[in-house]
């Protein structure tokens, strides 16, 4: 293995276990200090954090399946789809940097939410954002990651399509 590719390999491992660690750190800090729907308000009310346990995906779509189907949709085929990310991520010698870098967020992230669904049940909410007519639902960190990961795909993306549509004649 040449000195590249083991640099590429410890930044992606970098990547992937800063993106876990501040996710796990932060929720466990949550789980530990905040009562479930405790609230507490910074820059004017704009960003709170409220403690609420999501046992379902995203704005917790599915959480009212039956306990083996949601274990399947939300545990079981996500570990598969990391599993083969990872290995795809890690054997992958031709990825751009930015290809790089938004899976090993997106990963990261992905990793996170699937160790707070099997350890626990749910995974650990506590992030709102509320600009009036812009708002969020309750997130976490690892949700970050993972839209950290998709917006590097969709600028990496438009970077192609443009660089595609200038070498055309």
């Amino acid at each position: 293995m040449n000195s590249n590719r083991i640099l590429k390999t410890i930044g992606i491992s970098l990547i992937l276990l800063i993106n876990i660690g501040c996710d796990q750190i932060s929720k466990g800090l949550v789980r530990r200090k905040i009562s479930y729907n405790q609230t507490f308000s910074f820059i004017d009310n704009h960003l709170t954090i409220t403690k609420v346990e999501n046992t379902g995906a995203f704005l917790s779509v599915g959480s009212t399946l039956p306990d083996f189907v949601k274990f399947i949709l939300l545990s079981g085929i996500p570990l598969l789809a990391l599993a083969f990310g990872i290995v795809y991520l890690f054997t992958r010698k031709h990825l751009s940097m930015t290809s790089r870098l938004a899976l090993s967020f997106a990963i990261g992230g992905g990793i996170g939410n699937i160790h707070d669904r099997i350890m626990y049940g749910s995974v650990t909410d506590f992030l709102h954002i509320d600009f009036g007519i812009f708002q969020t639902g309750i997130f976490n960190m690892a949700d970050v990651s993972i839209m950290v990961g998709m917006i590097l795909f969709v600028i990496q993306s438009v970077q192609n399509r443009n660089v595609a549509s200038r070498s055309r004649p």
